[in-house]
């Protein structure tokens, strides 16, 4: 059986740092994955406003399951070098915080084109980040992020066949559906890699997320796929896109739909984090 440990993107049920680890205390996750914190992506924290953050992770008792970055959710047709820069410093905030982890993306194609066509740029970039990673002792784990060179569960399985060991994966159910790829469809091809997962549920009908197990993620049989096949910590990140919250029209583009409605962000996030809780019981 698999030991499976919550995190959350906290950002969507507080935009304060101090706010962030009062929900998760409440709500008995024990891990953060940081992506934004009073008002700033974390890319954009300096290294004393990181060496803030931990101190309060530390006071708090919560620990970061990863930092929840925006690296590689850059168009591939633009210069490499700026975009580096921050990633460079992204290496050096994971010094600061003690992580070991960083979720990151695969850069977006030019608009018409063949994916294909630019994976030998693909390839080229996330060696120059993944050596620079290694380095620094942290993992590098890409996320299947629509729109992105490796949104689809064979391009995917491409980039981790490539890098093998030295790249993870954060298998994000939801995303596939917006693709039109069928989650358990993915599962099978890519559910070895999974480093860990994102907990975000939709309808494929329109894309619109809902609470895990409410859509057509197969969220419940995923997971129970993982029970059965693993012995290690699988960490499940909460990612509930449940309300609009503070800066998420910043992080992506598209048009939110939403079947399920609630008061404000920190009851969705209680919803979410409701919902993913009553699937792991149900596994015991």
């Amino acid at each position: 059986m698999a030991r499976f440990i919550l995190s959350a993107f906290a950002d969507e049920a507080c935009a304060s740092l101090d706010g962030q680890l009062r929900v998760l205390q409440q709500e008995g996750i024990p891990l953060l994955e940081l992506r934004g914190a009073d008002g700033k992506n974390c890319s954009a924290l300096t290294l004393e406003e990181a060496a803030v953050i931990r101190r309060k992770l530390d006071d708090a008792g919560i620990g970061l399951s990863a930092l929840g970055s925006p690296y590689g959710k850059y168009p591939l047709a633009e210069p490499f070098q700026k975009h580096l820069d921050l990633f460079r410093h992204g290496l050096d905030l994971c010094d600061k915080l003690g992580c070991k982890r960083i979720r990151m993306f695969s850069f977006y194609p030019a608009e018409g084109s063949d994916p294909a066509d630019g994976r030998a740029e693909v390839l080229d970039r996330l060696e120059t980040m993944i050596s620079l990673a290694e380095q620094a002792g942290v993992l590098l784990v890409h996320e299947n992020e629509k729109g992105i060179y490796g949104d689809s569960a064979g391009r995917n399985a491409d980039l981790l066949n490539h890098f093998g060991s030295r790249l993870g994966f954060a298998f994000d159910p939801a995303n596939f559906i917006q693709c039109g790829v069928q989650p358990l469809d993915a599962c099978k091809t890519l559910g070895e890699r999974i480093t860990y997962m994102h907990i975000k549920d939709a309808l494929m009908a329109d894309g619109a997320v809902v609470c895990a197990g409410h859509g057509d993620g197969h969220v419940p049989e995923i997971l129970a796929q993982l029970n059965a096949a693993r012995q290690d910590d699988v960490i499940l990140t909460i990612e509930p896109h449940l309300t609009v919250f503070n800066g998420l029209q910043d992080l992506q583009s598209e048009e939110l739909k939403h079947h399920e409605s609630y008061p404000d962000s920190r009851t969705a996030f209680h919803a979410a984090t409701a919902a993913l809780k009553e699937i792991l019981t149900a596994l015991k």
